[in-house]
């Protein structure tokens, strides 16, 4: 439920099926110091003088007047972007406007401040039973309440709003709260903190989608060889790698990390990413439509114009240096996108077709490599954009040799 380089606050509201389930998420944080309960509503002891049976049974004696309802917790998540500086009191005071805002001021509540990313947020649990038994409706509280009261706590406590986006230092700085440095911070806390920015906050549906976002960090999930051990029992390892995308350091299972974001929990991300990706793939079209409105007229130009969108172009190639597919990374919306599943038009071939490539090559940096936000790609191997053909070898019709007259 965490969020990475939040250009404004985010508030994610889940249903859970167990009040003890959620509440031992948040306790076995605060147990390992990586969370503290900060507030509480409801209750008849301050937050720091109960333990988890007092905070369990306040629940429970709410939820015991509705036997009826199925489901009767409410667990909430309020992320901000890392440019903000939040006191414990401003946090507290920001998650008990919101909640009375959605309308759960008479509610029993808890707030926990969590410290394991790398940018302020707050987890809240709840009941949604009333003092009289009655069940709160929770259809669509995410999108209609929830909204509501986000902008207005925005507005309010003065936080970085949503749309205004942020200026490139901004985003540059964002964007290294979180990127691992080999040799400079502790690997399994770096790569930790990346994946609680990210597991649980962006859509992806498959490896090689996580991975473009994770790659932006520095960091990267490795499967092995198809025929090596690690890939045969499905297991998963994460690793930093350098601008260039070489991976160094030791490897840190997934199994060893906080949240275990194994290959098994990632293949149940993606069957349910799968279901919310359409409202995204829309913005993320609206997004290069606007860019293609400005007339670019070669495919690294559109891809600097879209890094000012916090859009990230990933390039894939094939291993003779042919360009032949573009992901693109929404960081101002959490989502992937291959450029095909976009739509034909946004394809490598069908972006070619909309632009005036320069005849003029690209300008190679010292190192050999040109940057798009943290991503490197190798100037040769993008020049080959101008005269590339999609079709498979296999498929192009040969020349036939004319017959010579004699």
């Amino acid at each position: 439920m965490c969020a990475p380089n939040l250009p404004a606050m985010v508030a994610r509201i889940t249903i859970p099926s167990s009040i003890q389930q959620t509440l031992n998420y948040n306790e076995k944080k605060v147990q390992k110091g990586t969370a503290v309960c900060i507030g509480q509503n409801g209750f008849l002891l301050p937050a720091e003088k109960m333990n988890f049976y007092h905070k369990l049974h306040g629940f429970e004696n709410r939820n015991s007047l509705n036997e009826r309802a199925t489901t009767k917790t409410l667990h909430v998540s309020l992320n901000f972007s890392p440019t903000e500086t939040l006191s414990k009191e401003k946090l507290l005071n920001i998650g008990n406007d919101y909640m009375e805002r959605l309308g759960f001021a008479d509610q029993p509540y808890l707030i926990y401040h969590h410290l394991d990313a790398g940018h302020p947020h707050v987890h809240i649990v709840s009941s949604t039973i009333r003092q009289n038994g009655i069940r709160i409706n929770t259809h669509n509280i995410g999108r209609n309440q929830s909204e509501i009261a986000r902008k207005a706590v925005e507005e309010k406590y003065g936080l970085v709003k949503a749309g205004n986006g942020i200026d490139k230092t901004e985003q540059n700085k964002v964007f290294d709260i979180l990127k691992v440095q080999y040799g400079q911070s502790e690997t399994k806390r770096g790569i930790t903190k990346v994946l609680n920015a990210v597991v649980n906050t962006y859509n992806y549906t498959s490896l090689p989608e996580f991975n473009a976002i994770l790659k932006q960090f520095n960091v990267i999930a490795d499967r092995g060889k198809e025929d090596g051990f690690i890939y045969g029992k499905r297991g998963l390892l994460y690793k930093v790698i350098d601008p260039a995308g070489i991976k160094i350091g030791v490897p840190i299972k997934a199994s060893s990390i906080n949240g275990k974001p194994t290959l098994d929990k990632l293949e149940q991300k993606f069957m349910e990413n799968k279901r919310l990706r359409e409202p995204l793939k829309n913005k993320i079209k609206e997004t290069i439509d606007r860019v293609l409105s400005q007339h670019p007229k070669s495919l690294p130009e559109l891809i600097a114009l879209l890094e000012k969108k916090n859009v990230v172009s990933v390039l894939r190639q094939s291993e003779d240096g042919r360009i032949y597919g573009i992901t693109f990374v929404d960081n101002q919306n959490k989502s992937v996108f291959n450029g095909s599943e976009i739509g034909k038009s946004y394809s490598v071939a069908g972006l070619l077709k909309q632009l005036k490539p320069s005849k003029q090559p690209l300008q190679k940096a010292e190192n050999g490599f040109i940057e798009f936000n943290g991503l490197s790609q190798v100037a040769e191997l993008i020049n080959p954009v101008e005269d590339f053909n999609p079709t498979p070898y296999y498929l192009k019709k040969k020349k036939r040799k004319r017959k010579s007259m004699i």
